[in-house]
Parts: structure tokens; C-alpha cells; sequence
């Protein structure tokens, strides 16, 4: 729960590569989360090069980070592999959760950054990795080595009055 507990968007980091060993469990985590009927209609785009990164950047006005990330996945699902394509938004938002909280176990700091469904992000990220039809950018998450130290903190969002029971 602790890695849970203090995740947070973190949107500057120091620099230092990610390391590829950390990527895989990146990887793994995601593709360790639920999706609907087993279905695992996600495949990722992993992207470490400085020209890549910079032009993924322009992608949306809030996007700007990813010039300055060493590292950035790209979730995607993928239609031929959808037998209930009406949760394919869950099970990726379901991913990139997992992803988020194993950057924490990693002592790396990740923010998630939304693509579907807005058109013109959507367009952009399918333009720059030349996408088939079947491949549908769901989300971007930036990673790296925050640049500040206490970027992953408790903050406690306990609140009482929005739980309801019958």
C-alpha cells in the first residue's frame, strides 16, 4: 500500500537513463493488470531517444514534460485482440495504473499523460509511430529519476464523506 500512498505525478526528473532492467518491470506490471475476459489487447510503445521524445512532446499543450524525460511509454490497444471492445479504455487505464505505482517501487517518478479520445492527440501520436487502424493510443506516461527529492509523498486523501454505504 505504501507505493500507493505516495505516488504522485511527477513531471521533472534529474536526467539519469532509465535503466532497462527497470523498463521491463515497467512493462511486466502493466501487463500484469486485469482486462476484460483475459482479452490483453495492450502493447506499448517504449520511447528513449531525445529526437522522439521531443517531438512526442508537442502532442498537447500540457504534454511539454516529455522533452525533459529520459523515458516515455506509449499504452495502446489493440482491436484484433478485443473480444469485449467496449472496456478496452478500462483495461488500459488499469495498465498504466500499474505502471505508475511499480515506477514508485523503482524509486523512479512517472506522470500519466491522457491521449484517448481526444482527436487530436490521438492523430498526433498515431502520425509520429506511423500506427495501423487496429492500434488505438489510449495514454503517454513519462518516466525518470525525479529531479526533486521528495517527490513521492504521503498526502493523506482519506475523506470520510464521500463513502457511502447501502
Amino acid at each position: 500500500m505504501e507505493a500507493i500512498d505516495i505516488r504522485r505525478s511527477v513531471r521533472k526528473y534529474n536526467g539519469m537513463p532509465v535503466e532497462d532492467e527497470k523498463i521491463e518491470k515497467l512493462l511486466r506490471a502493466a501487463m500484469q493488470a486485469p482486462s476484460a475476459g483475459n482479452q490483453r489487447e495492450s502493447e506499448f510503445i517504449v520511447i528513449s531517444s531525445r529526437k522522439s521524445l521531443e517531438q512526442l512532446s508537442a502532442m498537447s499543450p500540457y504534454s511539454g514534460l516529455i522533452a525533459r524525460a529520459p523515458l516515455a511509454i506509449v499504452l495502446l490497444g489493440n482491436t484484433e485482440r478485443m473480444q469485449f471492445p467496449e472496456n478496452w479504455e478500462q483495461d488500459l487505464g488499469a495498465a498504466a495504473e500499474n505502471i505508475l505505482i511499480e515506477a514508485v517501487d523503482l524509486d523512479l517518478g512517472a506522470v500519466w499523460l491522457g491521449v484517448h479520445p481526444l482527436e487530436e492527440r490521438i492523430a498526433a501520436v498515431r502520425k509520429q509511430f506511423s500506427l495501423p487502424d487496429n492500434l488505438r493510443p489510449f495514454a503517454v506516461i513519462a518516466v525518470g529519476y525525479p529531479a526533486e527529492k521528495e517527490a513521492n509523498h504521503f498526502e493523506d486523501r482519506w475523506e470520510r464523506k464521500r463513502v457511502h454505504y447501502e
